[in-house]
């Protein structure tokens, strides 16, 4: 690296790729098929520089396009490896497009894939990411948590399906306007050819996305008779590989229009002879489309009649995807200001809102500007000033194992043992193994006449690897069954829980944090500043219930 140069993440890959007339649609935009091949490619680099071998793409989370890129103008794409697992990684790729021009810069969308590693000869075991950047240490430590996500994606697919009420007004539409959907579907062979595949003759993921691209592109464009703009794919997964001489059949098709998009789905199999009857399922996905106006602006689309059967299948899985998509770009993407503080729970947002309340601690416990304000009896108590957050964060090393620590405090109901500011806690729902929601109340705060209580979604997480501690995440969720009465006053918690890392034999340092909402803020500063020392007597009687309660679970310890 030349003298003077800044840090550089030694897995990343840069591509700059100016926009050519031979690259682009009938509107003059860069093809969104071609992007995915840069973005593929680039990601696919990044993660053979890691691997030192082969790799092959795994999956794509969910892309949103932000901009449009014209002809002349330039794409830069940055790619990097967040973690690598066993023999998996998750490469984060950022797209912006560049005006030569007027020198302005613009993001076009950001990606999240996963590349598995792959020797012939050898089983692959990745080494693991130095982690040098407060960046770097919040993207590993989230990755875990989109990999579990990813992992149970299908079956949250199901589970939604299955036990949503999916509302639909098909008799109540304009049929003047309705197309029927058989007039969408598209069908179109490729055959895998060698500037299609790498060096092992395994098909490019991005050349697949390009080819899934140019069919949804045309079953969307049947219903519209206009030109479509591709605003998202939803995440998908590679189910098998496709080698060179494999042909490849490509179907897509108009599952529902709405009033300003439409969801094109496209599946690929694949064969080797023409003689076959079985084809192998290699891929389907989810496309969104929209129809821009002169001004940009999304226009009215016709309705679409589905076919009996399958058809209105399709028809009303559309409308829930939308939902859950709608779910996952809101909780997942959001930033951390801009969520409310309390978000509404229901089973078909669960596993997004577990998701947001175990990354959302990740990310807190990996900002490196935590500022140490006191130390009493090895008890440490740190601050950050944020943004509209004021956070602290109270450490200790309890001569406990990490994952007795983890039981122990895992069941929010024993809460009140060693807490005072925990009056009662129920439990109101089990959601699942690692998520529970809690009502629980706590005592008037600051003179106020009325107790306070709370809503509180628990999700817990065990390590991927050592490097990780053990998780509890807590957040505020709002419940129908459990509204504000006048008997007590709503408090709200955004952000909080409890980190357990391994330090030695039956030695573990526990980490609480919080992220203080207003309500509290007055309660925060009071004890930050020395004026109380609540905090610190509460974390000792913490470490205290650890130590006298630390052979109450050596059977349930079997299941860590």
């Amino acid at each position: 690296m030349a003298e003077g140069e800044g840090y550089r993440n030694p897995t990343e890959v840069q591509m700059s790729q100016l926009v050519l007339p031979c690259h682009t649609n009938q509107r003059g935009e860069l093809s969104v098929g071609q992007l995915l091949k840069w973005i593929d490619t680039t990601a696919c680099l990044s993660a053979e520089r890691h691997a030192g071998c082969p790799c092959v793409t795994a999956s794509m989370d969910d892309i949103y396009f932000e901009h449009t890129i014209s002809v002349g103008q330039v794409v830069n794409i940055k790619a990097k490896v967040n973690r690598a697992f066993n023999s998996s990684m998750e490469v984060g790729i950022q797209v912006a497009s560049e005006d030569l021009c007027s020198d302005k810069q613009w993001s076009v969308c950001k990606a999240l894939a996963t590349f598995v590693a792959h020797r012939e000869l050898s089983k692959v075991k990745l080494k693991q990411i130095t982690l040098r950047t407060e960046e770097e240490k919040t993207e590993h430590s989230v990755a875990a948590e989109r990999r579990r996500m990813r992992l149970v994606y299908t079956d949250t697919i199901k589970d939604l399906l299955a036990n949503c009420v999916i509302q639909d007004d098909l008799e109540s539409r304009d049929c003047s306007r309705m197309v029927p959907a058989e007039k969408t579907r598209v069908e179109s062979v490729e055959l895998v050819l060698p500037p299609h595949a790498n060096h092992q003759g395994s098909t490019f993921g991005g050349q697949i996305m390009a080819w899934m691209e140019n069919v949804a592109t045309i079953a969307a464009s049947r219903l519209c008779r206009a030109h479509p703009t591709l605003k998202a794919i939803e995440m998908f997964h590679f189910r098998g590989p496709s080698q060179v001489g494999d042909r490849l059949v490509l179907k897509a098709i108009v599952n529902n229009a709405f009033k300003h998009s439409m969801e094109v789905g496209v599946c690929v199999e694949a064969y080797r002879q023409e003689a076959e009857t079985q084809r192998r399922h290699i891929n389907s996905a989810f496309m969104t489309f929209v129809v821009l106006d002169a001004d940009n602006q999304p226009q009215t689309l016709p309705w679409i009649r589905p076919q009996p059967g399958d058809g209105e299948r399709r028809y009303r899985e559309a409308s829930a995807r939308k939902k859950i998509r709608l779910d996952r770009k809101y909780i997942v993407s959001c930033k951390q200001a801009e969520m409310p503080l309390s978000v509404p729970w229901d089973p078909s947002n669960q596993v997004y809102l577990s998701y947001n309340n175990v990354s959302s601690l990740k990310m807190l416990v990996a900002r490196d500007n935590w500022v140490l304000s006191s130390e009493i009896s090895q008890v440490r108590l740190y601050t950050l000033e944020e943004d509209k957050f004021l956070s602290f964060h109270m450490e200790m090393l309890v001569h406990v194992d990490a994952a007795q620590a983890f039981l122990l405090l895992s069941d929010l109901r024993r809460r009140p043992e060693w807490d005072k500011h925990y009056r009662s806690v129920e439990l109101v729902q089990q959601v699942d193994e690692d998520d529970a929601i809690y009502h629980i109340v706590s005592p008037a705060l600051g003179g106020d006449p009325k107790p306070q209580d709370f809503v509180i979604l628990a999700s817990r997480r065990k390590p991927c690897d050592n490097r990780d501690p053990y998780v509890i995440a807590m957040r505020s969720v709002t419940l129908p069954t459990h509204l504000e009465t006048s008997e007590y006053r709503r408090g709200e918690t955004i952000c909080s829980g409890f980190c357990f890392w391994h330090e030695g034999d039956q030695l573990t340092k526990v980490s609480y944090y919080n992220q203080a909402t207003p309500g509290f803020l007055k309660y925060v500063t009071t004890n930050v500043t020395g004026l109380s020392s609540e905090f610190y007597t509460t974390f000792k009687a913490c470490e205290q219930f650890l130590l006298d309660n630390r052979n109450d679970l050596a059977p349930s310890l079997q299941t860590l």
